[in-house]
This record gives structure tokens, sequence and C-alpha cells, in this order.
């Protein structure tokens, strides 16, 4: 097994410079980059590392990633615009944006996060709050996941969760995992073969403080900061071990099959690496590391010492 080294600051730097919100970075078959950009949909970025913006979809798109056609799945969150967080699909090719779903059960969606795209097709979908932000940082656990097939069937399949996060899949898509931002946690739920979700169970331990374990300590110091655990996004290495960015902290940690917690990025005063939200593996030997930000303009681009999972999309390439 390869080591989880750290990864040091000086082999960072700043990539797809002038992204609006770059949350989520998402490889193609072919090896393109893209990321999910505010001022459009997506944008893919060209060789000499300027924007192509492909689209409109309104709101704030979040979590991205390519579905078995090659077309980019989008979870929006939603923006004070429309107020509305729907799932939607983009085209590359034409900038075409459709909404795939915007409500479940008959009520809007709020917060659409992030999606997951398995091998049979299937788009598994955080949402991460019914709204306001201010309840579901204070304690408030509405999170969900729904499920949304290729015929266009859409299901809720869990509930109960500490803001929804970041989601991933692992190799033989025996589990779902999911960040639980404010439980600063990560947990996971056994698929069934009928596409149900199996009892919620913890993966790994308690990451860091919570919000409220510090409110009688504020301001924070930059130390105190970098012990918060709220988890952002997550993704699986190939060696099993579960990368999670811990956003407000500046920091991304790796989960290992035993439980063990590695600290492989670290930026306490966020110089470069500011609220850290996901993790993506690109380049041919899916070992580029790119990590997004909704506060900066750019996405961090180093090197893992582990390649990452080929996704759905990306097997057999």
């Amino acid at each position: 097994m390869k080591s989880l080294a750290p990864i040091e600051p000086g082999s960072w730097e700043k990539f797809a410079l002038g992204a609006r919100r770059p949350e989520d970075v998402a490889i193609s078959r072919d090896g393109d980059i893209w990321i999910s950009d505010q001022g459009g949909a997506c944008a893919r970025v060209a060789p000499d590392g300027g924007l192509d913006r492909i689209g409109a979809a309104g709101g704030a798109p979040n979590g991205i990633n390519f579905d078995l056609d090659g077309r980019l799945i989008i979870a929006n969150f939603g923006g004070p615009e429309d107020g509305q967080g729907p799932l939607q699909r983009l085209d590359p090719d034409t900038g075409v944006v459709e909404n795939l779903c915007d409500s479940l059960d008959g009520r809007m969606l709020f917060g659409s996060n992030y999606p997951v795209v398995d091998s049979k097709g299937r788009i598994w979908c955080t949402h991460s709050t019914w709204g306001p932000l201010d309840d579901a940082f204070n304690g408030r656990n509405d999170g969900s996941v729904y499920r949304y097939d290729p015929d266009g069937r859409v299901t809720l399949v869990a509930d109960g969760i500490s803001f929804a996060n970041g989601a991933a899949l692992d190799a033989d898509e025996t589990y779902l995992y999911v960040c639980e931002t404010t439980g600063c946690d990560v947990i996971r739920y056994p698929i069934n073969a009928d596409g149900s979700l199996g009892a919620v169970e913890p993966y790994g331990p308690k990451l860091g403080y919570t919000n409220q374990e510090v409110q009688d300590r504020r301001p924070l110091s930059l130390e105190l900061r970098s012990q918060l655990g709220l988890t952002d996004g997550c993704g699986f290495d190939q060696e099993g071990n579960l990368w999670v960015t811990l956003v407000l902290a500046n920091r991304v940690v790796a989960i290992t099959p035993r439980g063990d917690v590695h600290t492989m990025l670290s930026d306490a005063a966020g110089k470069l690496m500011r609220n850290p939200t996901n993790v993506t593996w690109g380049g041919n030997d899916l070992c580029d590391l790119y990590i997004g930000s909704v506060t900066t303009d750019y996405v961090v681009k180093t090197r893992s010492p582990i390649p990452g999972l080929p996704l759905a999309h990306q097997q057999n390439r």
C-alpha cells in the first residue's frame, strides 16, 4: 500500500483562475476538466487555464459529476434570486440545461448539494436542508438523500441528516457515504438490491469541534478554528481511503479502512487553500488532485500520493 504522506503546500498551485464559486471539479471520460461556475452552469478549463463557460443554470451550481452518457449532472444549491435548489443536467455540446427534479413529494427543493452517479446510471443526490440556513446550522437535522432513476422516478431514500453535503460510493457500490456537515462526521448507508438504503452507521470518528461546542470561545483563535470538524466533500482513492474536506478548518483528511485519520493538506490561515469543499482526481494516472472552494476564484491543484478511484463514467475508459 502507498503511504498517506501529507502533501506540502509548496506543491500546491492555483488553477482555473477567474472562476465564480468553484465548489467542485469533474473530469470527463476523455480527461477534460470542468468546474461548477456560478457565472453560467459549468466551465471547461482550457489547456492555457482559461475558462469556457457553458450553459445557464441560475442559482448556485454546487456539486457536479458526469453521467454515463457524458452529460454533467448539477446539484444546484439555489440562490436568493429564485430560492430553489433543483437537480439539473447540462449537455456540454449544446449548453442546454434541464431540470431533472425540482421537487420531492410535492415540496420544492431548497438546497440540492452533491450528485453521485452509479454504474446503473442512477443519481444519488444529497439535499442539505429545507431551510432556512441559520436553522440548519443550529441543530436542525433535516438533510436528506434522494435517488433519481434513469426512467425519471425520484425517491427519498434517507433523511434526518445533519446538513447532508458531499457524497461518495465505494469501489463495489456497496455503501453510499455522506458528509454530515454540522455533525462533523461521515455516515454511510448500505445499498440494497432494490435501490433502497439500509440503516445508517457512522464511518470513522467525529472529525473535530462542532459550531455549538465553540460558541463560548468566539472569536476563534487560528488554532481553535483549525480544529473545527465541519465536513463538506469526500472521495475515495484506490487504496480505499476516504478523503474528506474540513471546510472551516482549511484541512483535508483521509479516513483509512481501519478508521484512522490522516491529515493530507492543511492551511490553517487559508493563505492558498481556503474553505475547501470537494476533492477530485484527474490526469492520466488519476493523481492530479483538485480541491474546490466556494470562497475563492480558483481551485487548488496538486499531486496526490495515491490515485483516485475511477468514477462510474471513467471506468473502462
